[in-house]
């Protein structure tokens, strides 16, 4: 890197004040300066930072009526104005915002606000009907009025802020709690990931909801900070026309796409144009999409990676160097990654790690002191992934637990999955070990075709041999008209892995 990135200092150290609210550090822009592109209505209205602090204050003052500095209070709420000034309002009295999402069902909802021991919920009409009684629902938008403005709590860089749940894919959601240094700590990563986001016209937007840390802290909050609009707009599922309209109407430059939308954007042929950056982290895209992406979105799709713990550890930027396909780019500025051999580093496949004293890390999992400490490793936080360096890029392999052991061989399911996806029926897949007495485990693949397509077991075995290798190919492929997905949009492996190991022990 040979620019400076925010949040470092000039040796590329994190520089991290003393006192530090996350709320301050939103809304310490001009006034007058757009904050918010809102097209959550029937007409686009442009929200100023002056604006938007008047919103966070009115809800503040009616919070601290209710609520003092520790508290939980839950943020129900889609894309939208009311959502950023909710959180802000919540961190600049020094309580902690728990985001929740408007897909969740009542059993999800529940697990959340009852682990995290929150009793208010600052929402919408839709939402608080959602919320019933488990909590106290708020509508943010009747209680923000005009009043005396609101002073910043006194916080600091590991004063809790945030408690963010993850999505499940490994397991029960686990509640991360972040300090009000974890919007700094996404800065450097955010920037590259986007080009060096903060060029003359950016626009940000994500169709990712901002109840993930995707949405929350990719997008939404560090646009606020460094002085970038941010768009504001509702879809219920993703739709391909849809986005279009919005980067068009939004005037959007810069996009965060989660790899599903990639998918179905490239599944539709669409066509996007004007954009000065696309992202992308979650999943590991393969060679076809990058090149899909510089044919169809004029850019080069910059891979990110990171988790709910500790995120934008690493990242691509095609502004500084060219992306290498099934790596997810180099290590942020800031950081220190290793792959780890028994803690110890090594240069072959080992388990990922982030060195302690990241600003995005966690402060803790809540109320789970023994999954906290089996997170960690020493000087190390384990992300639970598998890696391998190729110079100075990392390559994702797998999730620890994904690895598939066959015949000697130790393969990554995200490879084979990446390889099926080329395939011009593949709608989606998920690939797992199932148990085999001769070979351990031999790969099994689930696969969904796309519409109005059809292809044998066989002609994707024999596609997996030519394309990837002989012994990776899977050696069962089952068709299926789903798989089971987090409401982020991930294949849950777990699930499939529980159906191969059930079929594997008949």
């Amino acid at each position: 890197m040979n620019r400076a990135l925010p949040g470092l200092d000039g040796e590329g150290r994190w520089d991290i004040p003393a006192r530090l609210n996350m709320a301050r550090q939103c809304l310490d822009m001009p006034e007058a300066q757009v904050a918010v592109i809102d097209l959550t209505g029937d007409a686009r209205v442009d929200v100023t930072y002056g604006r938007l602090g008047e919103m966070a204050d009115g809800l503040a003052r009616s919070l601290m009526r209710r609520v003092v500095a520790g508290d939980r209070v839950g943020v129900l709420l889609s894309q939208s104005p009311w959502c950023l000034a909710a959180h802000l309002a919540i961190w600049k009295i020094g309580a902690i915002s728990v985001p929740l999402f408007k897909l969740f069902k009542h059993d999800a909802l529940a697990s959340r606000i009852g682990d995290s021991g929150l009793e208010l919920v600052l929402t919408d009409v839709e939402g608080a009907k959602m919320v019933g009684d488990l909590a106290q629902p708020m509508l943010a938008n009747r209680i923000g009025r005009r009043g005396a403005e609101v002073p910043f709590a006194e916080t600091g860089p590991d004063d809790p802020a945030v408690l963010i749940y993850t999505s499940g894919t490994t397991g029960t959601p686990k509640g991360a709690l972040h300090g009000h240094r974890v919007l700094t700590g996404h800065l450097p990563g955010v920037v590259m990931s986007h080009d060096y986001l903060g060029q003359e016209g950016d626009c940000l937007w994500t169709p990712a909801d901002w109840a993930w840390i995707g949405g929350l802290f990719d997008v939404a909050m560090p646009a606020l900070a460094l002085g970038v609009p941010v768009v504001a707009a509702r879809m219920a599922k993703f739709d391909v026309d849809e986005c279009a309209r919005i980067i068009e109407q939004g005037t959007v430059r810069n996009v965060f796409f989660p790899p599903t939308a990639l998918r179905m954007l490239k599944a539709a042929d669409a066509r996007i144009e004007g954009l000065r950056s696309v992202a992308s982290g979650g999943e590991p895209l393969g060679a076809q999409m990058l090149a899909w992406g510089r044919e169809a979105l004029g850019v080069e799709i910059n891979e990110f990676y990171g988790q709910t713990e500790c995120n934008m550890v690493a990242s691509s930027c095609g502004a500084a160097f060219a992306a290498r396909a099934g790596c997810i780019g180099k290590v942020v500025t800031g950081f220190e990654i290793a792959v780890l051999d028994g803690g110890t580093p090594t240069e072959g496949e080992g388990d990922v790690a982030v060195r302690r004293g990241a600003a995005p890390m966690m402060l803790r999992y809540w109320n789970r002191p023994e999954e906290t400490a089996a997170k960690f490793r020493g000087d190390w936080m384990l992300t639970g992934d598998r890696g391998v360096w190729e110079g100075d890029f990392l390559r994702y392999v797998g999730r620890e637990d994904d690895v598939i052991t066959s015949s000697g061989y130790r393969i990554g399911p995200a490879e084979i999955e990446d390889c099926l996806l080329t395939h011009v029926a593949v709608a989606t897949c998920g690939v797992v070990g199932k148990p085999d007495a001769l070979r351990t485990e031999i790969v099994k693949a689930y696969v969904v075709l796309k519409k109005s397509m059809d292809v044998s077991a066989s002609e994707l075995q024999a596609w997996v041999k030519e394309n990837l290798a002989s012994y990776s190919y899977p050696r069962e492929i089952e068709f299926m008209d789903a798989l089971p997905m987090t409401v982020t949009g991930k294949v849950i492996r777990r699930e499939l892995k529980a159906m191969a190991m059930a079929e594997g022990m008949v």
